[in-house]
């Protein structure tokens, strides 16, 4: 039997090949690279082995949210690394998604050497730490003294004053390598961007075909998690209230047991809220919250309304909230006990947080439900009667509404194929995805972090690439639009799609309160315009359909996901001008149900 040997290069320079080892030594293969000159050591040790799976992305912004989008999939640590200067800022709002989200990215970003920062040299700025307020944990490795020596003894002889460039470079190792530790261990355990600085002395492109790095053993995780359980305490509080609301934010797929759920959904004094992002589904679930609050808010006797509806015992696991009415509600009309689930970190949504239990929801609940029994009560029969009228009265509204965004989100959740990964945007396209039931087969993501519109077709493009089934992703204009260099690329899967909600403009600030129709409302919020996709789509390969009715939204979905060579694009255009009545409107139509109640 032969044994084949793939020969390789290594960058000549150590800390660029300590950073490739560190990669190697917590599993982290996929790297994100943006074009530069000063990052060239690291390409050169990414690109030339053949452990890694790199992708060339130009556009740092675009780079970011890819990323994000590949560790959103994997669940574990994707690196994304640039050149110096502007280029690294360029990350931030992927770091800031990320660092709210708890998804691991580590950005590793090139530097010019310390002595040529604020002197006058070109493309530099002062990188160190410049995540400080949205990052897990931040390093600024020190410059190798073996390397370019003679510049070192030129433009910082103090370095080597007391030492040989031999001694000082075991100092700057090892100095190195516990920094790369405890960023990596930080990613990998806590689940926070982390940001390796690392400067580099030219020449920058010399390669060796020995490593002159020693290989390095991976040592001992610093960071083991402590778990925290529900107790016979709590046990005691959770079977005396009589009204308990379980509300899910964003949540990965199929990460939540099937039969907690369902004993929780059998339980006649607990009402449970999903959100879309939840991805979490019963007959007996509340899946469309604002379709709940809104029309309450409306009666002239809605404090008593909320009252009958505000819990004793709040139970939260998840991200991030998408409905501001639920957040609205449980901060006016608090809980006597707020309890969140996460194995790192709470936050306090409702500032009436009681405990925070750091575990896994699988976790939590299987040591609280087998110390509790259902409680008699009506509070879920009495709300549920009321969701079931409020959905019978949303299905017939959508069904009597001319073309329109919420006309074509109804359509469209309707024609998405069973088991697909659906990627929204944020903005009124998550919002219209909250008031429908959508498929308990497929799988939904959206970038809560921050919720910006910045990224969303970038994270959908790098998370296709790791998802066993097809992705579509929903985006309106200005989200698309913002982010259209995410098609500059060419990893696209001929199986992505994009459905375009095009309302010529930012539809969400005509439902907003203070919206008056003037020229500056037009341009400096609702941002106006007459900009459509298929020039984009042209330029970078992507099959182009356009409807503004429903007939030929029918006749395009007839064979939309079909197989084909390109990824598809469709575009939706809806009137700008009836688009916030029809859905303001939908809420004054479902508060009927609680007449006579």
């Amino acid at each position: 039997m032969r044994c084949i040997f793939v020969a390789m290069n290594y960058s000549s320079i150590p800390a660029a090949q300590t950073l490739v080892q560190y990669c190697k030594l917590y599993g982290v293969k996929n790297i994100v690279i943006s074009p530069g000159s000063r990052n060239a050591p690291l390409t050169i040790g990414f690109s030339e082995d053949p452990y890694f799976s790199c992708y060339s992305i130009v556009d740092e912004r675009c780079a970011g949210f890819f990323a994000l989008g590949i560790a959103q999939q994997l669940q574990e640590p994707v690196v994304v690394t640039c050149t110096s200067g502007s280029a690294l800022l360029n990350y931030y709002a992927a770091v800031a998604e990320a660092f709210y989200s708890q998804i691991p990215i580590i950005i590793v970003s090139a530097d010019r050497p310390v002595y040529k920062i604020d002197v006058g040299d070109g493309q530099t700025i002062r990188q160190d730490d410049v995540f400080h307020r949205h990052i897990g944990y931040s390093t600024h490795l020190k410059q190798d003294v073996v390397h370019a020596t003679d510049r070192v003894v030129r433009y910082a002889p103090e370095w080597l004053q007391t030492a040989s460039a031999d001694t000082v470079q075991n100092q700057v190792q090892s100095f190195n390598e516990k920094e790369l530790q405890h960023a990596f261990e930080m990613a990998v355990n806590s689940k926070l961007p982390t940001h390796v600085n690392i400067p580099f002395e030219e020449p920058l492109y010399d390669k060796i075909s020995v490593p002159s790095v020693a290989p390095i053993e991976k040592p001992k995780s610093q960071m083991a998690a402590k778990l925290t359980i529900a107790n016979a305490e709590h046990a005691a509080i959770w079977n005396s209230s009589a009204k308990k609301l379980v509300l899910v934010g964003v949540n990965y797929p199929d990460t939540v047991n099937q039969q907690f759920l369902d004993v929780l959904a059998q339980d006649p004094s607990v009402i449970v809220l999903t959100e879309t992002t939840s991805n979490l589904h019963n007959p007996n679930f509340f899946p469309s919250i604002d379709s709940l609050i809104a029309p309450i808010e409306k009666l002239t006797d809605a404090g008593e309304w909320f009252e009958r509806l505000r819990p004793n015992m709040l139970l939260t696991f998840g991200g991030l909230i998408v409905s501001k009415k639920i957040k609205a509600f449980l901060r006016e009309f608090k809980p006597d006990h707020h309890w969140h689930v996460d194995a790192l970190r709470a936050f306090d949504t409702f500032f009436c947080l009681s405990h925070h239990f750091k575990s896994t929801p699988n976790q939590f609940l299987e040591g609280l439900l087998v110390r509790t029994k259902p409680l008699q009560s009506n509070y879920f029969t009495s709300w549920d009667r009321i969701r079931k009228g409020y959905e019978a009265r949303r299905e017939a509204y959508s069904k009597s509404i001319p073309f329109s965004d919420m006309k074509a989100f109804y359509k469209t959740f309707e024609h998405i194929p069973k088991g697909y990964q659906l990627q929204l945007a944020n903005s009124s396209t998550v919002r219209y995805a909250q008031l429908f039931d959508l498929d308990a087969s497929l799988k939904v993501y959206c970038n809560r972090g921050t919720s910006g519109i910045d990224g969303s077709t970038s994270t959908a493009i790098g998370a296709s690439l790791y998802s066993k089934v097809p992705t579509v992703l929903i985006t309106g204009d200005l989200s698309f639009f913002y982010d259209s260099n995410a098609l500059w690329n060419n990893y696209m899967r001929n199986d992505f799609r994009i459905i375009l909600f095009n309302n010529q403009g930012g539809g969400i600030f005509r439902i907003l309160p203070g919206k008056e129709n003037s020229p500056n409302f037009e341009r400096f919020f609702e941002t106006k315009h007459d900009m459509d996709a298929i020039h984009l789509c042209r330029m970078y390969g992507v099959e182009y359909n356009s409807v503004d009715n429903e007939n030929g939204l029918e006749n395009v979905f007839a064979h939309f996901y079909k197989q084909s060579k390109r990824p598809k694009l469709l575009e939706i255009n809806t009137p700008r001008l009836l688009n916030n009545k029809i859905l303001l409107d939908y809420f004054d139509f479902i508060s009927s149900v609680f007449i006579n109640r």
